[in-house]
């Protein structure tokens, strides 16, 4: 900015003009702060019920919460004394240079020093004292005011700390494929949604006559509407659609009624996870909604779902549904009315209200031939009720499925960081079945977070808790178990997982060169990762239809460094915009291209119950 010089500032500044600025500027400071003091608010989560655990490491009690709001100043502001008058001698205004913020020279050597500080705290095994030193160079560098492009030495060494960091963190928990995250499935949905058919006449009153027979908790409506979707459901692309949802849905049906009946909830919502997700706890939507119910991240949160780098807990099939009951019944207190509760859980509760407040009517059925409805958010009330009524009496429909048995597991918690390969390796299991079992864990390795239950194949827990006692906690993130074969030495063994034969034959008690038996488990002090794994720039345009959040979930970024990396302030991006993205492994797997219906309209992508931001709900 361009200063004009010697301007004087007795010239126009009268002794009075003084006073009266004077008092506008703190009447404005205290109207600031008391808008501040006005938006502080206490927030309460219900908590969950516990479970019968194995605990494996005394861990901290959690701490426990007090919940205080803010406390109301009743005390007089105050008296200042009267605002100084000037003397008349003139004075030259002095402009205030500018906050110095270091030179580049400065920035660099505070940088370096830190990133050293975090190499050091890495290398002796301080993670969280390591990650802390790494945050804070990364971030100095963000927060410079420097322009981290256009400058050669500050470019490099921006992306030297990055790219280093990462590769850092995923070694810390053994880089491999055990940092890949599980891949997601495409949420039916999202598909469904968006379709159209037409009526079939000689449907229609069949499935009048079977809802009359069929015992419900939530309303059953047959019009036209549901019809259409009876009537792709019987196509083969839509039968397979349903079979699948029915075959999962044994697997927990149990799980989902105890939790409805718990929060005192309508057992046939277990249908609306059916139609979101077809019980499938890793399917993703198109704008990043996760997990059977289908919970984007800032909804998840505000209903107690944890999302970090290591778990996402909208993929934890029991806490999502107790989750969605409680958002559910949040909903259904707003509109007493189950088919506009069911339209918010998909549009968000704002778009409803706005549909109510234009028609003057809080009912579903006028709402939607009045077109004040998102489209997918019309579709989305006729498909539940129509997979209701095939659920209901699956034969009458010509489906005939077998569900699945329910899963029971053991819980333990580990307290402390675990490799699921050495977890599985103890138990003799193989690793994706370790994965089903706990399909909120993203990656390969449990959270450093004493809290965190594992889930263990029914009658495994106290094998897991007498074998693992044999190798040091602190080696759970690194060191393997292994099954000797025939024919295998220490040697052979030690080529396989990059260590000597010597440090084998140390950790499990044994003489250098002793002969192995087949089926013997020794214990593989691994110290070295075999392969490195780094984060590549990505850069992204956003198209219709994205979400901020939604973009974080597909590259499994957290939405703090995806706005670290793109200097913005908020978690809102808008068409066209470009960001630079540090992914795993470069771009996302695309998805499968889907056959299209026919009779299928353009429209616009569904938007879910987080699928929208909270202000405005929109998707951006």
């Amino acid at each position: 900015m361009t200063t004009q010089p010697t301007a004087t500032y007795h010239n126009w500044m009268t002794p009075r003009s003084q006073v009266a600025a004077g008092a506008i500027l703190l009447a404005g400071i205290a109207g600031i702060m008391g808008c501040e003091d006005a938006a502080k608010k206490s927030v309460a989560h219900a908590a969950v019920p516990g479970s019968s655990i194995v605990s494996l490491q005394q861990g901290t009690p959690a701490p426990r919460v007090v919940l205080t709001g803010a406390k109301e100043n009743t005390s007089s502001p105050p008296q200042l004394p009267p605002l100084p008058v000037f003397a008349r001698k003139r004075q030259t205004l002095l402009m205030l240079p500018p906050a110095q913020r270091g030179s580049k020279e400065e920035l660099i050597a505070r940088v370096e020093q830190k990133f050293f500080s975090g190499e050091q705290n890495y290398k002796a095994g301080h993670l969280e004292a390591a990650r802390k030193d790494f945050d804070e160079a990364v971030d100095w560098m963000l927060e410079s005011g420097f322009d981290l492009n256009a400058d050669a030495k500050l470019s490099e060494l921006f992306h030297r700390v990055v790219d280093t960091v990462y590769a850092d963190e995923l070694q810390a928990f053994r880089a491999g494929d055990g940092f890949q995250e599980a891949p997601a499935v495409p949420a039916p949905i999202d598909e469904v949604a968006e379709m159209t058919f037409p009526v079939d006449p000689q449907l229609k009153e069949r499935a009048e006559q079977a809802a009359k027979n069929l015992s419900h908790d939530l309303p059953l409506t047959v019009n036209d509407e549901v019809l259409s979707f009876l009537n792709f459901f019987q196509t083969p692309r839509g039968r397979a659609i349903v079979e699948t949802g029915l075959r999962r849905a044994g697997r927990y049906r149990q799980m989902i009624s105890r939790v409805l009946q718990e929060e005192g909830m309508p057992q046939d919502l277990i249908y609306l996870a059916q139609a979101e997700s077809a019980f499938q706890p890793l399917a993703l939507s198109r704008a990043g909604a996760r997990g059977i119910w289908q919970f984007v991240a800032w909804r998840g949160n505000e209903y107690g779902l944890r999302h970090t780098w290591w778990v996402d807990e909208r993929q934890d099939p029991e806490k999502a549904t107790r989750a969605a009951a409680r958002h559910l019944r949040d909903l259904y207190s707003m509109y007493g009315d189950w088919y506009l509760a069911m339209a918010a859980y998909n549009c968000g509760p704002g778009n409803v209200q706005k549909g109510i407040e234009r028609t003057g009517y809080a009912d579903f059925w006028e709402l939607y031939k009045r077109n004040v409805l998102p489209r997918e958010t019309k579709n989305y009330v006729p498909i539940i009720v129509a997979l209701t009524l095939i659920a209901k009496d699956a034969a009458h429909y010509g489906i005939q499925v077998d569900p699945e048995p329910p899963v029971p597991t053991d819980v333990v918690k580990p307290g402390r960081a675990i490799d699921l390969r050495l977890v599985a390796e103890t138990i003799d299991i193989d690793v994706e079945t370790l994965r089903a079992l706990n399909p909120s864990l993203l990656r390969l390795a449990t959270p450093d977070d004493p809290s965190f239950e594992l889930h263990l194949p029914a009658g495994s827990a106290q094998r897991f808790s007498a074998e693992i006692a044999e190798i040091p906690a602190d080696k759970w993130v690194s060191w393997r178990r292994h099954r000797v074969e025939a024919g295998e030495t220490l040697t052979s063994i030690g080529k396989k997982y990059h260590v000597t034969p010597v440090a084998i034959a140390a950790a499990n008690n044994l003489e250098h060169g002793a002969a192995l038996g087949p089926g013997e488990k020794l214990i593989i002090p691994a110290t070295q990762a075999q392969t490195e794994i780094k984060r590549r720039l990505v850069s992204y345009r956003v198209r219709r239809g994205d979400t901020f959040l939604g973009i974080a979930d597909r590259y499994a970024v957290s939405a703090d460094d995806l706005r670290k990396w793109n200097h913005l302030k908020a978690n809102r991006v808008s068409r066209g915009m470009v960001l630079r993205i540090y992914s795993l492994g470069g771009a996302p797997e695309a998805r499968p291209a889907r056959a299209r219906s026919k009779t299928k309209k353009a429209a616009r992508p569904a938007t879910n119950v987080a699928q929208a931001s909270p202000k405005p709900e929109t998707k951006n």
